[in-house]
């Protein structure tokens, strides 16, 4: 176990990195003692006034407008990245370089090619290089899981997930990175990676996928007059308009090789969903379901009970599941939590892991960032060929 001070940052100030930013704040206050001193160091962001804002609202000791500052500091230790996609390489190859910790948001890269680039430039490092999918540490999704590998739901026959969003919808909204780099890049990697990562963190990994169709509904975007935080909705537009290179919506089936077949529907413009990712499973043995606009809760079905009461009942997450005991202020039963929290729990996880304490679930290394970018390209795949089935890369 390393007692040595910690020093963070994190490269990219907008909706996510305030996330990442809130998260190193909280993570010293959660499960105890014996994680080293974490020391909040720098903030990077291209447009200075998102830089200064966020290092003030978090209590970072600084602010950059350039992620090379970050690499060359020699009082950080740990980076997370939470840029532009097609940054990510360059960016992560960098930090690695310059025997940092690297924490990268989904998805990896760009493309297959990037993400193999990147495991390489981690072997052999002793570094912890991750990839940021933060739903992993939802209590409920936890919970669930654990009825199907070692409780009363068993083996999972059928995974049908959802991930539903409306920041596309308004087809005024401006342009931006999301909505350019070909096929596969606009919302199946942007929310549909989330839903590929559980799909694979219930049932193993896919083998092939079948029937995809990637759809682009709004086929132009105004060209923003400024910076704009997150999704860009509040920042005014020109009467220029450039061509949208990528999908809004992304359907697929899966097989999985354990045998589970999975169902997958990816949006960024259903409407007056802001942020709605769901699924069921379907088990030898029972079934759950899990709604993030009520994260801290799920619905289970198995045979607890029989007839004539058999049927689902909610279950409100507490100390008895994954994540709660000690990782809340008030780690009492019912007294709930939101998406914020995965974001704590993530960047506990990533420090004591550099820290060696090794408490709690590792995070999933770029080796996964790397595999579900494989998924993504076998359904980019099948979409250009009319749905045929096409089998995922090992």
């Amino acid at each position: 176990m390393s007692t040595r001070p910690i020093g963070v940052a994190v490269i990219g100030a907008g909706m996510a990195g305030r996330a990442h930013l809130n998260g190193y704040r909280q993570a010293s206050t959660l499960y105890g003692a014996g994680l080293p001193e974490v020391r909040l160091v720098a903030v990077a962001d291209a447009h200075e006034p998102f830089a200064r804002d966020a290092a003030r609202r978090y209590g970072f000791e600084r602010a950059e407008t350039d992620w090379r500052a970050i690499v060359e500091a020699d009082d950080i230790d740990a980076v997370s990245v939470v840029v532009a996609n097609h940054l990510h390489r360059e960016i992560v190859e960098a930090l690695l370089a310059a025997g940092k910790h690297v924490l990268c948001e989904k998805p990896l890269a760009p493309s297959v090619a990037d993400a193999e680039a990147m495991v390489k430039a981690a072997e052999g490092t002793g570094l912890v290089a991750a990839t940021g999918f933060t739903f992993r540490r939802s209590p409920a999704i936890n919970a669930i899981r654990q009825q199907v590998l070692e409780g009363s739901l068993g083996p999972v026959q059928h995974f049908n997930g959802h991930y539903w969003c409306d920041y596309g919808h308004n087809p005024d909204a401006p342009i931006s990175w999301r909505y350019r780099g070909g096929p596969g890049s606009g919302a199946l990697s942007d929310i549909g990676s989330h839903l590929i990562d559980l799909g694979e963190y219930f049932c193993g990994p896919v083998q092939s996928v079948q029937g995809a169709i990637l759809s682009t509904q709004v086929p132009d975007r105004p060209v923003p007059l400024g910076a704009a935080v997150g999704h860009s909705a509040d920042v005014q537009v020109s009467q220029e308009r450039e061509p949208v290179e990528n999908e809004d919506i992304a359907t697929f089936t899966a097989t999985f090789a354990s045998g589970a077949v999975g169902t997958f529907s990816v949006s960024r413009i259903a409407r007056g969903l802001a942020n709605s990712l769901g699924f069921e499973v379907f088990t030898k043995d029972g079934a759950a379901t899990f709604e993030l606009s009520r994260p801290a809760e799920f619905t289970i079905a198995d045979a607890a009970a029989a007839d004539p009461v058999d049927g689902y009942r909610r279950v409100v997450v507490g100390p008895g599941h994954p994540y709660i005991a000690g990782g809340l202020p008030m780690d009492f039963p019912s007294v709930g939590h939101g998406q914020h929290e995965f974001f704590v729990w993530q960047a506990r996880a990533f420090l004591e892991q550099i820290a060696d304490l090794d408490r709690l679930p590792r995070c999933p290394t770029l080796a996964d960032g790397l595999r579900n970018l494989r998924v993504i390209d076998a359904i980019v795949a099948s979409a250009g060929t009319g749905g045929t089935t096409v089998t995922v890369v090992r």
